[in-house]
């Protein structure tokens, strides 16, 4: 029982689990709003559809691994390409149900997120186009966070009320109008009241947080491509100058508008987590220099010294260094508590990748 468990935990590297989670919540603060139900079920589909595309990334793969790698689960014939390929269906079909509950705008892109998997994994990997297709599951992973908040949120409400409404009924005030009460008879005809009114966010807020992203995931695929062989200094090279220029980039503060009004009954006088406000200098700084420190050091480590050891080391710690680049993300949109909270899934991460390979 145990070796079954080891090896799915290594099938689905379980230790990369926690890079997902802070996609959703980067895309919850990009468009200016909490962490609530929906971005919950887009964490919850954001980890299914994750390991459903790293279960047929191992199928896709298992001839090569079986020459390249084979103490992998399915070379090693721990577990049989037939489940492994169940396992990514099932996977898929939970993602998506999941996403649905959220809405049909999640939906959609939940669908374009497995779709971008399934197509990566079984052609696109061993293409030119392959590091595009990768960015492009993590931009839409961080779109499905955004997408799913802003679906099932209750959205920035004001109501308002003319003097001796209470008292009506609810058919009335669907309808737009008061019947008066004794008191409001009292005071005169009362004036008609327009509908609550429900501000959704603009999910196109979250695209440059995703774009971001999307380029650190297309530097890091880039790398991997080579991890197996090495030899490659070109693209430690490339993907390092990258990792520096997305940092200088992440670490500019949201612009935007700064002096929104507090939004009645959500927002506080002093809240800062509306679109454009901005983290104090010094949390972005920390949060950006540790997501330079986890992904540039491994990578100048690779381009001096292009050897499968490094290689697979620059790899890894890019995909550590998700996880503080989406807590810049969150923190320079306004989220400093949800940066942080991110920030509290590296040391989760850095214990399992002892136990389970990241790559």
């Amino acid at each position: 029982m145990k070796a079954a468990v080891r090896a799915w935990a290594e099938l689905l590297r379980v230790s990369a689990l926690f890079t997902v989670p802070g996609d959703a919540l980067a895309g919850a603060a990009a468009i200016g709003r909490r962490p609530g139900r929906g971005t919950a079920l887009a964490v919850g589909a954001s980890l299914c559809l994750y390991e459903a595309g790293m279960a047929l990334n191992d199928w896709a793969d298992r001839d090569e691994d079986a020459i390249d790698r084979p103490h992998r689960p399915i070379p090693s014939g721990r577990i049989t390409p037939g489940a492994a390929l169940a396992a990514a269906g099932a996977l898929t079909a939970a993602g998506l149900t999941l996403a649905a509950r959220a809405g049909r705008p999640a939906l959609t892109v939940a669908t374009g997120l497995a779709a971008t998997v399934w197509a990566y994994d079984l052609h696109l990997k061993h293409t030119p186009a392959g590091p595009a297709a990768m960015a492009g599951a993590r931009a839409l992973d961080l779109l499905l966070g955004a997408t799913a908040t802003a679906g099932t949120g209750t959205g920035s409400v004001g109501v308002k009320r003319p003097v001796g409404a209470t008292g009506t009924s609810r058919a009335a005030r669907n309808a737009g109008t008061v019947l008066p009460t004794r008191t409001a008879r009292a005071m005169g005809p009362a004036r008609p009241v327009r509908p609550a009114r429900t501000t959704h966010p603009d999910v196109r807020a979250a695209v440059p947080a995703a774009a971001l992203l999307g380029a650190h995931t297309y530097a890091v695929t880039a790398v991997s491509r080579h991890e197996a062989q090495g030899g490659s200094t070109v693209a430690p090279l490339g993907a390092l100058a990258a990792i520096v220029a997305l940092g200088a980039a992440a670490v500019r503060e949201q612009h935007g508008s700064r002096d929104l009004p507090p939004v009645p009954g959500k927002d506080s006088p002093g809240d800062r987590h509306r679109p454009g406000a901005s983290a104090p200098r010094l949390l972005l700084t920390a949060l950006t220099a540790a997501y330079l420190r986890t992904a540039a050091e491994p990578l100048l480590h690779a381009t001096l010294n292009p050897s499968p050891p490094l290689t697979q080391r620059a790899v890894g710690g890019g995909i550590r260094a998700m996880i503080p680049l989406q807590a810049v993300l969150a923190a320079r949109a306004g989220a400093a508590g949800t940066g942080l909270a991110v920030m509290g899934l590296v040391p989760l991460a850095r214990t399992l990748a002892r136990k389970v390979s990241l790559t």
